[in-house]
């Protein structure tokens, strides 16, 4: 068995305009401080990571990697969650995510697709450059609008659009193949690919494709009323990353999973600070221990009413407390007799 690696952080939630959140080098020194011992990137701030020199020198990335080395800390993976929801956006949601993009292509979608796959492209060519074996993102989103089917979808509508949404991510993927490098998608609402039965859909569309795989985060599992422990039975082999991310579902006789439009400390399901919420994070690391997974596990802090640096800092020691170093040996290997086939025949009166 393996023994995952962490504690990790995703830096999304902590950058800021102010020190030590508004560099790399003082963000990360000021994670390693607090225990941290991986730090995910979001590749669309360059105050973290100049994602086109990334995809074309190595000595960038080595030098890169260097200072991090220096300050306590490695790459966990890069992120490409902005760009990879551009891969793919329904008309009704174009103006609300011109944001995700260069200002200067707002309002033109072909031309924010294009730069999106061309950032995922250089994603590839950067994490290969890092030696990194992972990468996370979104799917983007053609069906959400659809999503509850009244007025009834048209048939052959969710087909078609998970048709157009693998042979938008096939040359992605294949190129990240070429790098070497899993691509882990968040199973998010909003997102095309929000649970078990879309990620399948999916990939039965891409022919099975080997680097489409999963960044397990249970916080959204939460939120759908998913058995997000069961979950890791089913699709263990294509989890290639993993989100330590908490939540709660408290439904009323007035509100449920939709939410009912309110705010996030109103809703019924809200995200929260690690052991403030409901999920089973013993369970769920136990199952990633029983599965072999080898990878990072990263912080991802979204709270309705948790401070960002007093969630920084539980984080690292919740998930320190949890990653279980796997045995290499069983426990009753004490009482052991020995055995060879002649043995075992005389145990069975043979």
């Amino acid at each position: 068995m393996k023994t995952m690696k962490g504690p990790g952080v995703f830096l999304a939630q902590f950058l800021g305009d102010t020190a030590p959140f508004n560099s790399l080098e003082s963000i990360a020194r000021y994670m390693a401080d607090l225990g941290y011992k991986g730090i995910q990137l979001p590749t669309w701030d360059p105050r973290v990571i100049d994602l086109k020199q990334a995809s074309e020198s190595k000595t960038y990335c080595d030098e890169l990697k260097g200072k991090l080395a220096d300050i306590g800390v490695e790459i966990t993976e890069l992120s490409t969650h902005l760009q990879g929801q551009l891969v793919a956006v329904h008309p009704s949601y174009a103006a609300m995510f011109d944001g995700f993009g260069p200002a200067e292509l707002a309002g033109k979608p072909k031309d924010q697709q294009a730069w999106a796959v061309n950032q995922l492209m250089m994603a590839a060519k950067a994490s290969q450059n890092l030696g990194l074996t992972s990468h996370v993102s979104f799917t983007g989103a053609l069906l959400w609008p659809f999503m509850y089917p009244w007025p009834q979808r048209p048939a052959g509508l969710v087909d078609t659009g998970f048709t157009e949404l693998a042979n938008r991510w096939k040359p992605i993927l294949d190129a990240f193949d070429e790098a070497g490098v899993n691509v882990g998608y968040e199973l998010h609402p909003g997102e095309d690919v929000h649970d078990g039965v879309t990620f399948e859909m999916f990939l039965e569309k891409l022919n099975n494709h080997p680097r489409a795989g999963i960044n397990y985060d249970p916080s959204h599992f939460v939120l759908q009323c998913l058995d997000y422990l069961q979950f890791i039975d089913f699709y263990h082999e294509r989890i290639y990353a993993y989100h330590v991310k908490d939540a709660e579902f408290n439904p009323t006789g007035k509100q449920g999973v939709y939410g009912g439009f309110q705010g996030w400390v109103e809703r019924a399901g809200r995200f929260r600070s690690l052991g403030d919420g409901q999920v089973d994070f013993g369970g769920i690391f136990s199952k990633l221990a029983q599965y072999n997974y080898d990878g990072w596990a990263v912080l991802e802090w979204e709270c309705a009413l948790k401070h960002p640096e007093q969630g920084a800092a539980e984080g690292a020691p919740f998930i320190e407390s949890h990653i279980i170093r796997v045995t290499e040996r069983a426990f009753d290997d004490f009482a052991g007799t020995g055995a060879d086939e002649a043995f075992n025949k005389k145990v069975l009166g043979l």
